[in-house]
């Protein structure tokens, strides 16, 4: 039985949420390990990407969009307190594992791993599968209204209804993304989490990748 802060809802923003066991199952996952302000970005970052796959007619099974969402950030989880990779590595393998369990093909799993795995990363997304594609477009429109224009205002308005982005919504946001990959800085060389060490561990000193050119033993 689900409580009053995993409530389930049935549409938002013309958006059918999945009301599948596995899709509640992930979500109950996302919100027993994660803030607040993660899980409600999850769940608008899903309707966002529903949203950007109806207007470029793709197929994203709405099931397994709704996974990718709820694990996109699980890689922040204190389950990964003593990993080393990055996070968002942590995050897919994670849901690999979960919807592996669930006998999910090789396909599917394979596709919602790269969905996660790369949903930060600049550049690849548009040109990986529809799934990757509009996971990464609506994690950016989320986090930086990143063309958001392509929603309409009474879409976004339903969006942060159903789930508020809450005060300080940008800067709690950062804190966690902190929280989860302080103990793992070097992990962040070449990724936008090193972009938030920056702002929140005073100690953090950047990888630099002209110095690691620059610094290594080669002879020329």
């Amino acid at each position: 039985m689900l409580n009053a802060r995993t409530a389930r809802r049935v549409e938002v923003a013309g958006i059918g949420i999945p009301q599948t066991p596995l899709a509640i199952a992930a979500a109950e996952a996302a919100h027993a390990s994660l803030p607040d302000v993660v899980t409600a970005h999850a769940s608008r970052v899903f309707v966002f990407a529903a949203l950007a796959a109806r207007q470029e007619r793709v197929a994203c099974e709405p099931e397994t969009l709704y996974v990718a969402a709820m694990y996109t950030n699980m890689g922040l989880s204190a389950a990964y307190a003593h990993s080393n990779l990055r996070y968002e590595i942590d995050g897919a393998d994670a849901a690999r594992a979960f919807m592996q369990r669930d006998g999910a093909s090789s396909g599917v799993l394979d596709d919602v791993w790269c969905a996660i795995a790369l949903h930060t990363t600049p550049g690849l997304p548009a040109y990986m599968s529809p799934l990757t594609r509009v996971l990464a477009s609506a994690v950016r429109a989320d986090l930086f209204a990143d063309n958001l224009d392509a929603w309409s205002q009474a879409e976004r308005d339903q969006i942060v209804a159903a789930w508020p982005r809450g005060i300080r919504f940008k800067e709690r946001m950062i804190e966690a993304i902190g929280r989860g990959v302080m103990h793992r800085p070097m992990s962040t060389f070449g990724t936008m989490s090193a972009d938030v060490l920056e702002r929140v561990d005073p100690n953090f000193c950047r990888t630099n990748f002209c110095g690691l050119i620059l610094g290594s033993p080669w002879r020329d």
